[in-house]
């Protein structure tokens, strides 16, 4: 079954530094451990990667470069995603529950994760 995922970026995908988006201009990015295998794998299968983030619409020519850096492929990155998130999807006729979240720690990364 392919599978839309969203993903976010700092503190799933890249370290989260904590101190506020003007540490994405001077910090490093680290990426987190697991990232690239796990995403070509789930690009393998056919799945559609959607990237998130708080980060400001202004910093995205930042962000698309340093995702290409790291080889992070996706096929939509939306900006400004801020505050808590919540997914509203209906059920299939079949009464299947077609969506699904994962909160994981901050900066442990998405190589174990198992879909």
């Amino acid at each position: 079954m392919r599978r839309v995922i969203f993903l976010d970026i700092d503190g799933v995908l890249l370290l989260h530094h904590n101190k506020g988006l003007s540490a994405i201009l001077t910090e490093k990015p680290e990426l987190l451990p697991g990232t690239i295998d796990k995403i070509n794998e789930w690009e393998a299968k056919g799945h559609k990667i959607i990237l998130t983030t708080g980060r400001m619409e202004s910093m995205r020519r930042i962000t698309e470069r340093q995702l290409e850096s790291f080889g992070i492929f996706y096929s939509m990155l939306i900006m400004e995603v801020s505050g808590d998130r919540v997914l509203i999807n209906d059920k299939k006729p079949d009464g299947r529950i077609a969506a699904s979240v994962i909160n994981l720690d901050r900066n442990t990364g998405i190589g174990e994760i198992e879909l």
